[in-house]
């Protein structure tokens, strides 16, 4: 029989775990422990590995910027900016969000998240967050096809649960109404309905299966121009997709669709806005008063769009002791400890991250 006081010892340290484990689902949209030049004295390259692999990817592929992006917005709106969306399987079973019908398989740009963190061990071995690498490739990807450049306040940790019914119900559909978008969907990350304007701006660039879309041009096997669509753009949709299943992709800015523009804002009055959900932005007042703007000053939308990403990568983070540092992006660490959280090593020199055992 153990000790008693190796029992009460045991028994305080769950306790502090547990402590631990609330304050880290604690939501949160700014965070002191996130800071420009996180890794300045642990990982002095970190960002620059992480430019090199999107550079990469992106001279073979452009469209893999935008998906870079969106890899971003999905992580974060699903259980916080943790690269819970990166994990192909889930420790405590179920389908990941990875999996979920909102990515697969339309959501990309894994590989080259693989290849940034592959050099990033490389260089600094359990430093270097996969969320935090998500965030900097999606920063280096608006400036690659926007010329959009900005800070990323670094720090997060990555979670070790990924779970596919929580994507379905925290991503925004295609077929949200505007009520549904800004008061369900993005209220509840602590964006405001500017924010959700200025970020649907980034379907200036990327792709679209069949899927999102259908509904708008058919009704079973009957045409239909859906209210809002331009007639002519809804027969060349028709045309891509003769089924929901067709594994055609489209554009979702016909115009510019691999430049990160204001020219979103312009399609929409013009009837040429892909979704629903991005018809809605005209539907209420107050959101298509910003559409006009947009339209109007695509300097503004630029430097807009770069605050509400920063924003964006705040959402319900985990930092400090909280969470992990995962060697493989795609798994989380071997641990004994909670799936939930990882209290791992001791802080190390002020700024540093906290490398996983």
């Amino acid at each position: 029989m153990a000790p008693r006081g190796s029992y009460c010892r045991r028994v305080m340290g769950v306790a502090v775990a547990v402590a631990a484990c609330a304050l880290c689902l604690l939501p949160a949209t700014t965070s002191g422990a996130l800071r420009v030049g996180f890794y300045q004295s642990s990982c002095p390259n970190a960002e620059a590995l992480v430019r090199q692999a999107v550079a990469a990817a992106f001279a073979r592929d452009a469209g893999v910027a935008a998906g870079l992006i969106r890899l971003h917005f999905h992580d974060c709106f699903v259980r916080g900016c943790d690269a819970s969306v990166l994990l192909t399987k889930n420790p405590a079973g179920g389908q990941t969000e990875r999996d979920a019908t909102p990515n697969n398989p339309s959501l990309r740009g894994f590989e080259v998240i693989d290849a940034a963190k592959a050099a990033v061990e490389a260089a600094c071995p359990r430093t270097v967050s996969c969320a935090d690498i998500i965030a900097f490739a999606a920063r280096d990807s608006v400036k690659l096809t926007g010329n959009v450049d900005y800070q990323v306040p670094a720090g997060r940790r990555d979670g070790s649960v990924s779970n596919g019914t929580e994507a379905l119900h925290n991503l925004p559909p295609p077929n949200a109404t505007a009520q549904q978008l800004a008061d369900t969907f993005f209220a509840n990350k602590f964006l405001t309905l500017e924010d959700m304007v200025v970020l649907s701006g980034a379907h200036t660039v990327g792709r679209s299966f069949c899927a999102s879309f259908f509904n708008r041009v058919w009704n079973g096997n009957t045409p239909i121009v859906d209210a809002g669509l331009d007639p002519a753009y809804a027969a060349q949709l028709r045309a891509l997709c003769p089924t929901r299943d067709t594994l055609a992709t489209t554009p979702m800015d016909p115009d510019t669709p691999a430049t990160l523009d204001n020219n979103y804002y312009k399609l929409l009055p013009q009837g040429k806005g892909l979704f629903f959900s991005d018809n809605q932005l005209r539907v209420n007042a107050t959101m298509n008063a910003l559409v006009t703007r947009f339209a109007a000053n695509e300097a503004e939308w630029k430097q807009r769009f770069a605050d509400a990403m920063v924003k964006m990568g705040h959402i319900e983070v985990q930092t400090g002791r909280c969470g992990q540092i995962r060697v493989n992006c795609n798994v989380v660490n071997p641990s004994t400890s909670s799936p939930e959280v990882e209290l791992a090593g001791e802080d190390q020199e002020t700024g540093g991250a906290v490398a996983a055992s």
